[in-house]
């Protein structure tokens, strides 16, 4: 009988200090353990020299993922301007002193990470603490929180707006589950009103639904509360109602004034929604074959992510009709950049496929120098 594989070894993280200065309505030393937790790491109050440890000075405060870089660097130190910020040390070093003599340095000004799970790839950020730098630090934190390859309005338009909402959040002791489920109670009464044909309202109601969205996992991610939970609520949401609000748009048409024959609304959407479904069936099998997402195989497919038939950019669409009065259209146009995206992202899949038989490796644009 084969043996089972070892199991990875146990790293501890020690955080060094505790200034009395809160980042997202909590203590630095409490926010970092926390953060260190679902990093993998083991939060111990000093420091085990049998154990490998990652010792970090809470003077500093830094990107999350500089945790997972030096949890896999064994025998390196973070460095900013010649001082250390964190190390690894190994089992049966000697206890820190932060000196980093002996150790690998990375320097924190010039070294360049890949962020797959936030598909973005970018320099991690490091810099002191102080009073006078919090807000400075909470804007870092954030922005390392957000992802490099998504929609337009969540790229650019809430972005900070959201900001601000997240740390509101954090700083009263919200959770990013009751945002969710705020933001929940907000798509439902979308839905409603665009079932009844009330489209501005259901429009205004389904931005803010929209700004929670990224709000609640921001929450998470600044402050280190993410859940498995929480991961599936979000989405779970995000995946399924989307078709919902399409039928109540199509549904509210008559209420509006612009009835459309029911074969008709049925055949769009059917298209809108057989598009998304196949559309998300897409991205499974690319990430089945290739291991990443469709959006960040070439920069193409990260600029085309901005605006494919998504909800985000659909409602832009949906709202320029409304300015002319005309949701009819809107829904019709939605319909048809639901199939244009179709084709953009079958034709990438079969490209792809077509590189891989050739024997061609398929890498992110992300990972390459």
């Amino acid at each position: 009988m084969a043996d089972a594989p070892a199991s990875p070894p146990t790293v501890h993280f020690v955080a060094l200090g505790d200034p009395d200065i809160r980042l997202f309505g909590r203590t630095v030393r409490a926010r970092a353990e926390q953060v260190a937790a679902k990093a993998g790491l083991v939060p111990a109050e000093s420091e085990d020299v049998a154990k490998s440890r990652i010792v970090a000075d809470m003077a500093y405060v830094w990107d999350p993922a500089w945790l997972t870089e030096l949890k896999n660097r064994p025998g390196s130190a973070l460095m900013l301007d010649g001082q250390a910020v964190m190390m690894h040390l190994e089992a049966g070093t000697a206890p820190s002193d932060f000196d980093p003599a002996g150790l690998a340095p990375i320097d924190a000004r010039t070294a360049t990470l890949n962020y797959s799970l936030l598909r973005k790839r970018e320099r991690p950020f490091v810099m002191p603490l102080d009073p006078a730098s919090t807000l400075a630090a909470e804007n870092a934190l954030y922005d390392a929180s957000y992802k490099g390859v998504t929609d337009i309005l969540t790229l650019y338009l809430w972005r900070r707006p959201a900001f601000w909402l997240t740390r509101w959040a954090a700083q009263v002791g919200m959770t990013p589950n009751q945002v969710s489920l705020i933001g929940l109670l907000f798509c439902a009464l979308a839905f409603w009103a665009f079932w009844n044909g009330n489209y501005w309202l259901g429009t205004a109601t389904g931005f803010v639904f929209m700004v929670l969205d990224t709000v609640d996992g921001k929450l998470a991610r600044c402050t280190g509360t993410s859940s498995r939970w929480g991961d599936l609520l979000d989405h779970g949401v995000d995946l399924i109602h989307p078709p919902f609000w399409w039928w109540a748009w199509l549904h509210g048409l008559g209420s509006a004034g612009h009835q459309m024959e029911e074969v008709y609304k049925g055949g769009i959407l059917a298209v809108i929604v057989g598009t998304y479904v196949i559309g998300r069936i897409i991205e499974g099998l690319f990430m089945w074959r290739f291991g990443m997402h469709i959006h960040v195989w070439q920069a193409v497919d990260s600029r085309f992510r901005l605006v494919t038939a998504r909800r985000n950019p659909n409602m832009v669409i949906l709202v320029a009709a409304l300015l002319f009065a005309r949701p009819d259209v809107g829904i019709e146009l939605v319909a048809l950049w639901s199939v244009l995206s179709l084709i953009f992202h079958s034709v990438r899949l079969a490209q792809a496929e077509g590189r891989a038989a050739r024997g061609r490796k398929i890498i992110s644009w992300l990972d390459r120098p």
